[in-house]
Parts: C-alpha cells; sequence; structure tokens
C-alpha cells in the first residue's frame, strides 16, 4: 500500500528541499516529525504540510491502516520553471538571476 502527495511549482531551489528530504527518507511518520520540528531549514513548512496531506491520502485510502506504522518510502525533489531575471551591473551590463522553484513528491507505505 503506497500514498503519495504532490507540491508543485514550490518557489524554493530544488537543492535546498533535498538538503530536508535526505533526513526524512527511509524513516517512520512519528520520526520524521521530530526530525523536522528539530531542523531549520526554509523547505521545513513545505516538507511538513506535504507528508501531512500524503499521510491523509493513505487515511483516506485506505482507513484499515495505521497511520503511525507508515514509513516514507520515496521523497525526492525536481526542478521546475525557473523565473529568469536581470540585474543591473557596471558599465551597462546585466547580471542574470535564477529564481528557481521546485516539484516534491513525498510517498508513504506500509
Amino acid at each position: 500500500m503506497e500514498s503519495r502527495a504532490l507540491a508543485k511549482n514550490v518557489r524554493i531551489t530544488p537543492r535546498k528541499v533535498r538538503l530536508v528530504l535526505d533526513l526524512i527518507r527511509g524513516k517512520d511518520v512519528v520520526q520524521a516529525f521530530a526530525y523536522l520540528d528539530a531542523t531549520h531549514r526554509k523547505a521545513v513548512p513545505v516538507v511538513r504540510t506535504l507528508l501531512k496531506s500524503a499521510i491523509a491520502n493513505a487515511d483516506d485510502l485506505h482507513p484499515d491502516v495505521d497511520v503511525d506504522n507508515l514509513i516514507i518510502k520515496r521523497a525526492y525533489a525536481d526542478e521546475g520553471p525557473t523565473l529568469k531575471r536581470f540585474r543591473a551591473r557596471a558599465m551597462g551590463r546585466g547580471a542574470r538571476i535564477n529564481k528557481r522553484s521546485s516539484h516534491i513528491t513525498l510517498v508513504v507505505g506500509d
């Protein structure tokens, strides 16, 4: 039994999200919430919300499953669309600024 949750076009770079996802991958959900509570990173609120959503999806699709025994099977962040901006630099030049976004997927199972 597996259940997943997706968050698309999240305005955090995938590199920053992967640092948080690496902490919780393979852990059970109780332990994952403990890790997320102890970690101070920008991606933690998004991942926490996504984990709650995956647990709710598992409970909704499979009412007989115990949500405390769920394990995070897969967690990954892919690159989403990039907003391209320019910043003025010396001698009339422009420097490119890439504002990256992420597509985050979280799969829980027993």
